[in-house]
């Protein structure tokens, strides 16, 4: 019970990754906020974990929903101890064929909904000298992948801002990390990703395999727990060795030492 006694906020929370790490946090105690801006899927997810679990509506590009929600965790639980920024967009457009109205979509909802949410809830957290704030990124951020210009991008800035926010937050006791998975089977992924795609990721992640909502939501429960109390400003690659992977291909040490020896 890593968690017992802290109260949490996790956005876009309904499915998906979202829905694992709340599940994940109020089975090790922790008594959570379900947002998300289906407040159907949101009820539904907040009953399944059951506990102190509480369903909010929430766009977090929308000011007033902000407000609100925070407003109504510290209402439900009198605090706020950890905040996961996991809500957002995704788009898979070439950047020639993209449109300036959804590339600002991407970024007003991923980028700047995870900056309106994050200030807002570090501001309660600044008093109690304590906090963690988890951004979700993606290894959309750091890799220059086929299509993803608005959410490569957006992530890019959820990364950076989470270094910003780490450094001037830590006189206030936040500590603020980021995850960036790599392929995960959701319910969106199984439904938006195309066969090459899946191939793409088999061939080119070390594992050979899509990775779990519930391994994020492993390490979103190391980073919220005071296991990581001196880890702030980091990004943890969650994504089955794909960041560090070069060049992969099959390897036959007896083959290559021939020609080697040949020339």
């Amino acid at each position: 019970m890593r968690l017992t006694g802290k109260a949490a906020i996790v956005t876009g929370a309904a499915r998906g990754i979202g829905k694992a790490i709340a599940t994940a946090f109020a089975a090790q105690g922790a008594q959570v906020v379900v947002s998300d801006r289906d407040e159907d899927a949101a009820k539904a997810t907040a009953l399944e974990i059951g506990g102190d679990a509480i369903a909010v509506k929430a766009d977090i590009s929308v000011d007033a929903d902000v407000e609100s929600l925070v407003q109504k965790a510290i209402s439900a639980f009198g605090k706020i101890d950890v905040l996961v920024n996991n809500a957002g967009i995704g788009a898979t457009t070439l950047f020639l064929e993209s449109s300036r109205e959804e590339f600002e979509r991407v970024v007003r909802i991923n980028l700047t909904g995870t900056f309106l949410v994050s200030q807002s809830v570090a501001k309660t957290m600044v008093s109690r000298k304590s906090g963690s704030i988890i951004n979700i990124a993606s290894l959309s951020g750091q890799k220059g992948g086929v299509g993803r210009s608005a959410y490569g991008a957006s992530k890019a800035g959820v990364e950076l801002l989470n270094k910003v926010m780490a450094v001037e937050l830590a006189d206030y006791g936040i500590n603020v990390n980021a995850i960036a998975p790599g392929p995960i089977l959701t319910e969106v992924s199984k439904t938006m990703h195309t066969l090459e795609t899946r191939e793409a990721y088999h061939r080119l992640v070390p594992q050979r395999r899509y990775g779990e909502p519930e391994e994020i939501a492993d390490a979103a429960v190391f980073l919220a727990s005071d296991e990581a109390r001196y880890i702030t400003g980091h990004t943890l690659n969650v994504d089955g060795g794909f960041l560090a992977a070069g060049l992969l291909f099959p390897f036959d040490s007896k083959t290559s030492t021939k020609l080697a020896d040949e020339k």
